[in-house]
């Protein structure tokens, strides 16, 4: 099931290039009161919507993908996770360029086979959550701001201390990631936080939907032209393990989202230029860069 959240906060079902209007399947969610339990509450009353949305399908109303607007399928996490320089060619041909580097980020690196395992993971700013409609606001723009492609687990339900085979059960679904870094010698936290700066969308893919997300072909374009391409199986530190590393550290609650890291390819951006994404199992999502 692939589910959109599209014109100002209605709930779609997306079926090929149609979106199907199922918001009444929201109604599945309920009341809630302070205090609101962590978490995301779409993600956290999934299978509840999930089964409502297929009851309203047959007569829900269809509109053409082209006519809606996108936002984030996620909107409250209680945070946003991402794997630093989680694939080799990365970080051997990316950070070999001083203006990516910084004379920093290279040395970090030096001799790390797993970098995430060293390094930890790093938080974005919730506050920089951003779907297709709202684009790229860049901010620095004295500074090379890039844009790096990711495909980004979403977080089912509430886990600690997960063991990396019990992984998998706590994934509610898959989006694609724009993890967007101004380059510099700031903490990843500041440098990848400001509004706008993390992407994802177009719409949530159900777990069920994606049986093997370690054998996907994720890609970059930029004004037409491909910068970024390669598949999950190169990840250094896969989804298992990223799922019980996270939650040896944090509780991991409904709507939590992981980046998962970016390939080599990286490229600077500036206003005016058209970032698009996708994913083999997932889709594509195009942003406007402002």
């Amino acid at each position: 099931m692939k589910l959109c959240r599209f014109n100002n906060d209605r709930l779609g079902l997306v079926e090929g290039a149609t979106v199907y209007d199922v918001s009444g399947a929201l109604d599945a969610i309920g009341a809630t009161r302070w205090p609101q339990p962590p978490g995301d509450p779409l993600i956290r009353n999934l299978a509840a919507v999930s089964a409502a949305a297929r009851t309203l399908r047959p007569a829900a109303h269809g509109i053409p993908l082209d006519n809606v607007t996108l936002h984030s399928p996620v909107t409250a996490p209680n945070k946003v996770m991402a794997a630093p320089a989680n694939y080799r060619a990365h970080i051997d041909v990316d950070t070999a360029d001083p203006t990516v580097s910084h004379g920093f980020h290279d040395k970090q690196l030096a001799g790390m086979e797993r970098p995430t395992e060293k390094l930890g993971l790093f938080l974005k700013a919730n506050s920089a959550l951003a779907g297709q409609a709202e684009g790229v606001a860049l901010k620095w723009l004295d500074r090379r701001n890039d844009p790096e492609v990711e495909l980004v687990v979403v977080i089912g339900k509430t886990a600690k201390d997960v063991p990396a085979d019990k992984a998998f059960e706590h994934i509610a679904g898959y989006t694609l990631g724009l993890d967007t870094t101004v380059r510099g010698t700031e903490d990843r936290s500041w440098r990848k936080s400001a509004d706008t700066y993390a992407s994802i969308g177009p719409w949530l893919v159900t777990a069920d939907e994606i049986p093997e997300p370690e054998k996907l072909t994720i890609w970059l374009d930029i004004n037409g032209v491909r910068k970024q391409q390669s598949s999950t199986s190169l990840l250094l530190v896969g989804i298992r393990r990223l799922i019980e590393f996270a939650s040896s550290i944090y509780t991991l609650y409904p709507g939590d989202v992981i980046y998962t890291g970016t390939p080599e390819g990286v490229t600077p951006i500036k206003p005016g230029d058209r970032v698009r994404i996708g994913c083999d199992a997932i889709g594509e999502m195009e942003l406007a860069v402002r």
